[in-house]
């Protein structure tokens, strides 16, 4: 079912406006609607243009929540807060974090220097001299750095002896060496030419190190360790000022949320002005309970004026549409996903919830009928939706109490037969004689005649939607209207009486059954437009008019066929599931007796998974395809609230 909406015009002056969305809008569902667009005919509109004070007071409160952890941010606070003191509260936490922040700050930057002069170091800690005398060296030059040992190799081989020079490895690692050497000062030149030629990179180290490497890498690293102590010390300082402080950071986050949300109500608002007062206006739809609420709490409130009006009361120009609110019995809600699927009814459309929940679980029982197997997707939908909350897990134990119920008719439990009598048939062997076509199976001749049914079932609902959208040329002429009714529920009429044996009506009165219906269907558009009286009803090319009529119509005659036996294939899955399933007892051995109860369980799974798929596909497919297409277009769109949640 479709909710009944009222539309709501809202006024009262502009800086009262935080006021009423908080103490009235805040808690009631209202889908608002841009004034501006709306109210065309109220003279000297303008936007509402305002910045949003709270934005980046939500921003900080929102980070201070993420530092508590997901966890903690996900719990509820206790207790309300006003605008001033949850102002206060951010002011007091970003001064007390800022100065967290400045020694936090400097310590990493601290650290980072150190860790980047022990990298610059560590290559080196095998060298057992002073650095800092080194570094002093006048008469002897020094080179730190390092080179692949591809060249390492060539050094040692062709160069180093030639050379007044001193090479200390240091250490090594699958591609570099690294070391420094030492030269003296007269031929550094000649000798780093000779260095660079074999790429040698060179690294240098500043002065400031006081002993041998090892001693300053450990002096370094030790350093390192109590900087990370003293950054502890800082990040458990500001854990434990948050949680000291968590209640009132997610009471400062939810009351800057609800004002932000509150304030941003200015975008959709409109401003007119009398005299010097300058007037805000607000527009949107209530549900009819909501909307009769909302008048009965502002009847006393002097500074605020609302006017409230059905959907029929509207100005004819305008355009605006109620919103959708779907709002079905619990046990059908579920299958609301398909119509969402499908697309939202329109709001004077027929909700098809109810319609398809019926129809789709009892064609998927009639296409599945197992009782054990139908159990099983009872038992299995309903844990799933009880603690996952999917609602195609209701839905599918919804089709499987239809599954069981049909299994039952059948006879059908987990695949065998003769456990449980049959209350009716058995799909795969039960056959039917018919007059002029013979013998043929009875689930295919039941699942006819239900397709017939539903089709007229269908075109009722057409009728009823043309109707409410007060459409001459679909209540009358269209193929699924009462022209198209006539003509096919005759066909139904005179199929059965011929299959049963009974007399056909006289031809006149199939002329008048069959021709004249067709007649109409082929020259709707026309005699639409004379319904409506307007002016250009028939069509200037008459001739090129009655050749599109009439392939029209047998276009029209030929989905008719085609969707009539389109709804063979429930009957052709019920002798599908269970020519399946003998399949899967005849594996098992269930002929001669010996029964091999893993191939039962697998097969029986494996029927359940596959065919439970397929059959879901094939009648959502009938749904859509059979019998939406011809009374549900799915135009309309959701009712959106706005505000849900008020401050404090």
């Amino acid at each position: 079912m479709i909710e009944k909406m009222k539309f709501l015009s809202v006024t009262g002056p502009k800086e009262d406006i935080d006021r009423v969305v908080n103490d009235y809008l805040s808690k009631y569902e209202i889908h608002l609607e841009n004034a501006l667009s709306e109210l065309k005919t109220v003279k000297s509109l303008r936007p509402y243009i305002e910045i949003n004070p709270y934005k980046d007071k939500l921003t900080k409160a929102e980070e201070f929540a993420s530092m508590l952890g997901t966890d903690k941010n996900q719990e509820n606070p206790t207790g309300t807060i006003s605008i001033e003191e949850a102002s206060e509260t951010l002011a007091t936490l970003e001064s007390k974090f800022s100065d967290i922040y400045t020694r936090t700050n400097a310590l990493e930057a601290k650290k980072e220097d150190l860790k980047a002069s022990y990298e610059r170091l560590r290559p080196f800690l095998g060298f057992d001299f002073d650095i800092h005398s080194v570094l002093q060296f006048k008469f002897i030059k020094y080179r730190f750095g390092k080179i692949t040992r591809d060249y390492y190799k060539k050094l040692e081989h062709y160069v180093y002896e030639n050379l007044d020079t001193v090479f200390y490895r240091c250490s090594e690692d699958e591609q570099y060496v690294w070391g420094v050497y030492f030269v003296p000062a007269g031929r550094a030149g000649q000798i780093d030419a000779v260095f660079s030629s074999l790429h040698f990179e060179r690294i240098h180290l500043p002065d400031e190190y006081e002993g041998i490497p090892q001693e300053v890498g450990t002096k370094l690293q030790s350093d390192i360790h109590d900087l990370d102590v003293q950054l502890q010390e800082c990040r458990e300082e500001s854990a434990k000022l948050l949680n000291e402080y968590k209640n009132k950071v997610l009471l400062c986050r939810d009351k800057f949320r609800s004002l932000t949300s509150n304030f941003d109500v200015r975008k959709l608002a409109a401003c007119t002005k009398e005299g010097k007062q300058v007037f805000y206006i607000l527009c949107g739809w209530m549900t009819e309970s909501d909307a009769a609420r909302f008048e009965k709490d502002v009847a006393d409130d002097k500074n605020l004026f609302c006017l409230i009006e059905s959907n029929e009361d509207q100005d004819k120009d305008s355009t605006l549409t109620p919103p959708t609110k779907l709002k079905n019995p619990g046990i059908f809600r579920p299958f609301e996903l398909f119509v969402r699927m499908y697309g939202l009814p329109s709001y004077n459309e027929i909700d098809p919830t109810i319609f398809v929940a019926l129809t789709y679980s009892f064609i998927f029982g009639a296409m599945f009928g197992d009782v054990g197997q139908g159990l099983c997707l009872v038992i299995g939908g309903a844990l799933l939706y009880h603690f996952k909350k999917m609602e195609l897990a209701a839905c599918l134990s919804s089709a499987g109490v239809f599954s069981t119920i049909f299994g039952f008719l059948f006879g059908s439990f987990f695949g065998f037969e003769d456990v449980i009598p049959a209350l009716w048939m058995h799909p795969k062997d039960a056959m039917t004689t018919l007059p002029f076509i013979g013998t043929m199976n009875t689930a295919f001749v039941v699942a006819i005649a239900f397709g017939m049914f539903l089709i007229l079932t269908t075109m009722v609902l057409h009728i009823i939607n043309a109707v409410r959208r007060k459409d001459a040329e679909n209540i009358f002429f269209d193929t699924n209207g009462i022209a198209g009714f006539v003509f096919y529920g005759a066909i139904v009429a005179v199929v059965f009486l011929f299959m049963t044996g009974h007399a056909i009506p006289a031809a006149g009165v199939l002329v008048v059954m069959f021709l004249i219906p067709l007649i109409l269907i082929g020259f709707k558009e026309p005699l639409g437009k004379l319904v409506e009286k307007k002016a250009d009803a028939m069509p200037k090319e008459k001739g090129m008019f009655l050749v599109t009529a009439f392939f029209e119509l047998f276009d029209v005659l030929l989905s008719y066929f085609s969707n009539t036996l389109s709804f063979v294939r429930i009957g052709a899955f019920a002798v599908s599931h269970a020519a399946m399933m003998e399949v899967v007892l005849m594996l098992a051995g269930a002929e001669s007796g010996n029964i091999n109860w893993i191939v039962i369980v697998l097969g029986n799974v494996f029927v359940c998974a596959m065919e439970g798929l397929i059959v879901g596909i094939q009648v959502l497919r009938l749904e859509y395809y059979e019998m939406f297409s011809r009374f549900y277009k799915g135009e309309g769109h959701p009712f959106t609230p706005f505000v849900k949640k008020s401050v404090d």
